[in-house]
């Protein structure tokens, strides 16, 4: 029983642990990816199949929970309590995706990764189960099948597979906010007491937009040094020709202006407020 715990452990950190970070721009398929493109030797592959982007949404079946993979568990420190049973379940933040570094590694479930089917990782979802996943600034939705653990780095709620993010046009940014939403056997809509309501627009703090991205990243590690409370949400984006250091999502601009008005009090920059 023990082995069989450590064996999960080892797969669930080792399944999404190097993900596309923000910041982070990998190219369409097709196309060679620019140093630095990918994070570490991950991305989608040289040949992925034809018409991924048609490719079909999971579809929520009745099936049995995975006897080890949704009991609680610890990773760098922070305790897991997976749900016991599929039930509503809504949630708010980034999705990264995970590619051809962990295709063919086997997951959580004990199942292959196929960084070409719609699968996810998510650490509390119920292994396995569906969601339906929507990227808020353009919604679309996607329904994937939950089979894996992670992330488990900061900042991030879910890793989809290529396909998934491919579906959801931000494969090519690295991550996107989304919204997460569980789904019940044998239904389309989210497994929610509330009917789905259109989202609203993530605010950002923006410190500063740079050409040269290492001027950008000075930037993030003077917030990081200075206002460590902010380290789980700077972020690093490329947008047009500029990269951009980014503070958020927050629900509201009066969320948003207090801590614009603490960076500017305590780092004396000028920050701007942004909608994403």
């Amino acid at each position: 029983m023990k082995g069989l715990c450590a064996v999960f452990m080892v797969l669930a950190l080792s399944a999404c642990a190097s993900a596309p970070i923000l910041g982070e721009e990998p190219q369409p398929p097709g196309q060679q990816p620019m140093a630095g493109g990918y994070y570490k030797d991950d991305g989608p592959g040289e040949k992925p199949p034809a018409n991924l982007e048609q490719i079909a949404d999971a579809q929520p079946r009745a099936e049995s929970l995975h006897r080890y993979a949704n009991r609680p568990y610890q990773v760098f420190g922070k305790e897991y309590v997976p749900l016991a049973s599929v039930q509503p379940f809504r949630q708010r933040g980034m999705a990264s995706w995970y590619g051809k570094k962990f295709h063919g590694q086997r997951t959580a479930s004990g199942e292959p990764y196929d960084m070409y089917a719609m699968t996810a990782a998510h650490p509390m979802l119920p292994i396995p189960s569906y969601a339906r996943v929507t990227h808020v600034a353009t919604g679309r939705s996607v329904v994937v099948r939950i089979n894996d653990r992670g992330p488990f780095h900061q900042g991030r709620i879910i890793d989809l597979s290529y396909a998934a993010a491919l579906k959801l046009n931000f494969a090519h940014i690295g991550s996107a906010l989304v919204d997460v939403e569980s789904i019940a056997p044998g239904e389309t809509q989210p497994a929610s007491t509330t009917p789905q309501q259109e989202s609203d627009p993530a605010i950002y703090v923006q410190l500063g937009a740079f050409s040269a991205r290492e001027n950008a990243e000075g930037l993030r590690l003077r917030v990081m040094n200075e206002l460590s409370s902010l380290q789980d949400t700077v972020q690093v984006i490329l947008s047009g020709d500029l990269w951009r250091l980014h503070i958020g999502p927050y629900r509201s601009r009066e969320d948003a202006r207090s801590v614009a008005e603490r960076i500017e009090s305590q780092l004396s920059v000028k920050p701007l407020l942004v909608v994403r």
